[in-house]
């Protein structure tokens, strides 16, 4: 394969460009960042619950009893409405991706050109500065970088790249610039991996996706030999073995809990979708659930509370030297291009006549970057990291107000990166951040919200805690990183509010800490130095605005860099995970009562009292519709507990009740000798009886839509079990028996409350042996 040399300064040409695109050397990603549509329409329809429901549609079929198919209209639709909204979300998505979609500066034809990742070909020449990521393996052509290689070895401890070195994709700039010659594309690169973990919407494991397995898979199981045995005894009962059919099918069906994993899958696309239109990329379905869960907000300070953007306020003179003077010969060969540097240039300029002999580049771990110029050696970073003599003045007071660069001069000389010497001080820079205009007000929503904030920073304890007094937050505690250690950090982490001189690995450290003593973590950030903690925290929020390394771990992308969307964010998730908890009742109810009446069937000498006519009409009054209703209303309340808590105990009190009411009609059925059609009627009222009685709690507190929602519901199915009852072959009671309803229906509601009391009792008591068997 021949490979071209070209210039740093020019670039590939255009015949050298073609000549890799037609060889096929060119970076091109083949995969998609979501599935296709075809792909989408694929999972939705050939799915266990759907092809189970096929099957006992077929043998309804056979049966001649077309009426009862109409619990396949509701896989139907439930495919069909989950298809659009997949769908939906794809599409929203796919245009959000692009947006945020990486531009890589390369040289071509003597010119800069920004293109896409997929369009670089072998041989080009890319030009990086501090927070790019390394899209392709390269070698280093012109400057010094030193790069974060964690996601490729787990170590995060930067590594000096210069000249002739390796850049590995998937690698991130953390200090200086450089000119590099693309050495690997396509698959022999690893930024392909790279990329596609940043594009692919990926579940995470969530509390909820574990719960909903664990129930399909047993159902699974259940479902093949509890149908045969099932209809093996009605056989034996009914008066044909079409009867048998009807009621096994009705058995199976009742089990089946195929509208809560439509339920779940559509409720957080359509947040997805909601949180979109605020543009919210979310980059990982599943982190929704823990949004809802946060309690403890952890905030970078720069390019999150503030803009990311500096100016100098003033230079001051040390120890009669002159500070601007000094500071005009070395702005030139500050070029790192961070926001510090870009203010100093701004503020001194860049014409300076002095020659560079070397440079030690600043970096996130060191704090501070040196300049040897032909007359004196010059370093520019905080105090803390320099070993200085002399006086600097009322710094601790400046401090309090501004961000301070020390500068300070030596005669020494840079040796393998590094200089051992004493630096006389020469001056002190003042500098301020401009903090968001949102940032107060997203501040005060949190802490109203009953969300602890935690502001973590690399500057000077002194001026975050500055900063932090800008943004509303003034009874606080605040402790300098330089005293933290494995041994005090969750003491410390538990007790203060603001970090300073905090690293990148440290960052990470206070975020495993807040995990370890219980809270649900959200972490926002910009920058490289973000990186590691963004990836340990339950939750991670990434401004578009900020380096690739930032945007690539995070699960959710501010496209427009707007703090102000973290309420919103919050309050989706709250939301969305409330009322689903609350919708997921309804249909677990379904589940267990259905299992338990199936399985005692099995031993009780009588026909299944339902046919699947008669669940359709429960199913859809009472857990259908409200469910996806209440599941999209809005809800601002905190989410507490732990979700399979949270709704076996509304579920389970109901589904007992129910099972009690089942067996309660056959015990009065043989006392009395009911027809099978008396007892049916009678199971499907109180069945329908106790789903409301749980619907009117979920209700609570009613509001105009939850009174209009349950009283057109009860309304409904009145109306239903009077108007159409040969439909819903239902038949009507004689006085006795009406008044057994009657007397009946007025003990579940005593019984319902009873199992309630048990239910919250026993699950509280065993939450957490619970939540280890889940």
């Amino acid at each position: 394969m021949e490979r071209f040399t070209p210039d740093i300064n020019k670039g590939l040409n255009i015949e050298q460009v073609k000549n890799r695109i037609d060889n096929k050397l060119v970076n091109k990603d083949n995969t998609l960042p979501t599935k296709s549509y075809k792909q989408i329409a694929f999972s939705n329809i050939f799915t266990l619950f759907n092809i189970i429901n096929l099957f006992l549609g077929v043998i309804v079929i056979l049966t001649g009893q077309y009426k009862n198919l109409t619990f396949l209209g509701v896989a139907f639709f439930n495919t069909i409405i989950s298809m659009i909204q997949e769908m939906r979300s794809k599409h929203t998505i796919d245009k959000l991706s692009l947006i945020a979609k990486t531009k890589v500066n390369v040289v071509r034809n003597s010119k800069d050109e920004f293109i896409d990742i997929e369009d670089i070909v072998l041989d080009d020449i890319i030009k990086y500065k501090l927070g790019d990521q390394v899209v392709v393996d390269s070698i280093v052509k012109s400057g010094t970088v030193e790069v974060n290689e964690s996601f490729l070895t787990g170590e995060s401890d930067s590594i000096l790249k210069r000249v002739g070195d390796k850049l590995l994709s998937g690698s991130f700039i953390v200090s200086g610039s450089c000119v590099s010659q693309v050495d690997g594309v396509g698959l022999d690169s690893y930024a392909n991996k790279i990329t596609n973990e940043a594009k692919y919407i990926k579940k995470v494991n969530s509390e909820i996706m574990i719960t909903l397995n664990k129930i399909i898979k047993i159902i699974s199981i259940l479902i093949i030999p509890l149908g045969t045995i099932l209809y093996i005894r009605q056989l034996g009962i009914a008066s044909t073995r079409d009867e048998a059919i009807i009621s096994t099918v009705a058995a199976i069906i009742g089990t089946i809990p195929e509208g809560l994993v439509l339920l779940t899958s559509t409720v957080l696309a359509v947040s997805s979708i909601r949180l979109s239109r605020k543009n919210v990329l979310v980059q990982q379905l599943y982190c929704i659930e823990n949004l809802a869960r946060v309690d403890i907000v952890c905030l970078d300070k720069t390019g999150t509370l503030t803009t990311g953007n500096m100016k100098v306020v003033d230079a001051i003179s040390l120890n009669n030297y002159d500070i601007n003077s000094i500071m005009k010969d070395i702005s030139k060969f500050m070029d790192d291009g961070n926001s510090t540097s870009n203010c100093i240039n701004a503020y001194f300029g860049t014409d300076s006549n002095k020659k560079l002999i070397n440079k030690i580049n600043f970096s996130s771990e060191k704090k501070y970057s040196v300049y040897e110029l032909e007359d004196s050696t010059y370093i520019v970073g905080a105090k803390e990291f320099i070993n200085y003599t002399g006086s600097i003045g009322n710094i601790e007071e400046l401090e309090d107000k501004y961000r301070v660069l020390f500068v300070g001069i030596s005669n020494d000389h840079i040796k393998d990166n590094k200089i051992d010497s004493v630096f006389t001080p020469v001056g002190l820079i003042l500098i301020e951040d401009e903090v968001r205009e949102c940032a107060k007000d997203t501040l005060e929503y949190l802490i109203n919200e009953d969300v602890k904030v935690k502001i973590i920073s690399g500057d000077n304890v002194k001026t975050v805690n500055n900063i932090a007094k800008k943004v509303g937050l003034t009874d606080v505690k605040i402790f300098d990183a330089n005293n933290l250690t494995k041994d005090n950090i969750d003491e410390v982490v538990s007790e203060f509010d603001i970090f300073g001189r905090v690293t990148p690995s440290q960052k990470k450290e206070i975020v495993l800490s807040l995990k370890r003593q219980g809270h649900k973590v959200a972490m926002t950030g910009d920058g490289v130095n973000d990186v590691l903690s963004l990836k340990e925290a339950d939750c991670s929020i990434a401004l578009a605005s900020g380096s690739d390394a930032a945007r690539n771990v995070s699960e959710l992308v501010l496209l427009d860099s707007d703090f102000k969307e973290i309420p919103s964010i919050i309050k989706e998730g709250r939301r969305t995970i409330n009322n689903l908890e609350r919708s997921a009742s309804l249909f677990l109810t379904k589940t267990i009562y259905a299992t338990i009446i199936a399985l005692l069937f099995v031993f009780i000498k009588k026909g299944y009292p339902f046919i699947p006519i008669q669940l359709t009409l429960i199913s859809v009054l009472t857990i259908g519709i409200p469910s996806f209703v209440l599941a999209l209303e809005p809800n601002k309340n905190r989410v507490k507990g732990h979700f399979i808590v949270n709704v076996f105990s509304k579920s389970i009190p109901a589904a007992l009740t129910i099972v009690i009411n089942v067996i309660s009609v056959v015990i009065l059925s043989n006392i009395l000798h009911l027809s099978s059609d008396h007892a049916s009627t009678m199971s499907v009222i109180l069945v329908a009886f106790t789903g409301f009685i749980l619907l009117f709690k979920i209700c609570i507190p009613f509001n105009y839509l939850r009174g209009i929602l349950f009283g057109t519901l009860l309304g409904l199915f009145i109306g239903g079990s009077i108007g159409l009852h040969k439909l819903f072959e239902l038949v009507s009671l004689t006085p006795l028996l009406f008044i057994f309803i009657v007397i009946l229906c007025i003990a579940d509601i005593f019984v319902f409350i009873l199992l309630t009391l048990l239910s919250n009792k026993l699950l509280l008591k065993n939450e957490d042996k619970l939540i280890k068997e889940k």
